[in-house]
C-alpha cells in the first residue's frame, strides 16, 4: 500500500481522514523514524479537526470548546453510568476516549484482544448494543445537538453536527486561499458508507467521489484501475 501510494502521489496530492488521533494513524501508517504526516499532502485526524498540510499543522477546534465543559462532563458522566448497566459478556477498559473532535465510546472497552473483538461484534450485530445506546444519548442530550457514527468492530463516535468526515473538506477547499491550487476532483474511499456508518456523509457529499471499498486489496484494485498505475 505504501508503495503504490507512493506512485499515486507522482500524479495527484493524496490523504487520509479518520476519527481517531494522529497518534494512532502514526501507528497504523507510519513508522518509528518516518512521520505520518511526511507521507501524504493531507493528513485529516480526528475527520480534520487536527490537520496537516505537507507537514504543518492547520487551524483547528476541540469538542470541550464546542460542547463546554460542564455539558461534556454531564454527557460522558451518563454514558459511562449506561455502559456499566449493560449485561453484556465482555467488558475491558478504557470505555472512552476524548479527542480534539469527537468523543469515541466502546461499551466493551479497547482493550480486548482480536479474538474477543470478533466475538463481540457478533453479539452487538445480534443485540444492537452500540444502536440502542445512541438511540439513548440522542433522546437524553438533544440539546448538545451531535450526531453519532458507528465506526470499527467496537465502537461509535460523537461529535458536533457538521464535525463528520466532511469537515476535512474544508482545509481542502481553502488550499485555493493558501496557494492558488483548486481540487475539483476528489476521490474518497471508505468502507462504513451506510447510513449511520463514519464514512456516510464523505462518501455522499457532492464534492466526492465516493468507492466503496472492501478492505485494503480492494483499495488498491481500485486505485489502479482509476489512475493507471
Amino acid at each position: 500500500m505504501h508503495s503504490l501510494l507512493c506512485l499515486l502521489r507522482h500524479k495527484c496530492a493524496i490523504g487520509y481522514v479518520s476519527g481517531g488521533p494522529l497518534a494512532k494513524q502514526q501507528q497504523q501508517l507510519g513508522a518509528p523514524t518516518v512521520p505520518v504526516t511526511s507521507l501524504f499532502d493531507f493528513c485529516f485526524a480526528e475527520n480534520g479537526v487536527t490537520s496537516f498540510r505537507m507537514g504543518i499543522p492547520l487551524p483547528g477546534s476541540s469538542f470541550i470548546q464546542k460542547v463546554g465543559e460542564a455539558k461534556y462532563e454531564a454527557f460522558v458522566s451518563w454514558a459511562l453510568e449506561y455502559i456499566n448497566n449493560l449485561n453484556i459478556p465482555i467488558k475491558r477498559g478504557p470505555l472512552f476516549e476524548l479527542r480534539n473532535g469527537n468523543v469515541n465510546f466502546s461499551p466493551i472497552g479497547q482493550g480486548v484482544s482480536y479474538a474477543e473483538m470478533e466475538e463481540i461484534q457478533r453479539y452487538d450485530k445480534a443485540h444492537g448494543i452500540r444502536k440502542t445506546m445512541i438511540e439513548a444519548l440522542e433522546t437524553r442530550f438533544s440539546d448538545l445537538e451531535l450526531k453519532y457514527a458507528i465506526g470499527g468492530q467496537t465502537c461509535f463516535d460523537a461529535f458536533p453536527v457538521g464535525w463528520d468526515k466532511t469537515y476535512c473538506l474544508r482545509h481542502v477547499e481553502a488550499e485555493k486561499e493558501r496557494s492558488g491550487i483548486v481540487y475539483n476532483e476528489i476521490h474518497f474511499f471508505g468502507d462504513k458508507v451506510h447510513e449511520g456508518g463514519n464514512d456516510f456523509e464523505l462518501y455522499e457529499d457532492a464534492r466526492t467521489i465516493g468507492h466503496l471499498v472492501m478492505g485494503p486489496e480492494d483499495t488498491m484494485r481500485l486505485i489502479r484501475e482509476l489512475f493507471d498505475l
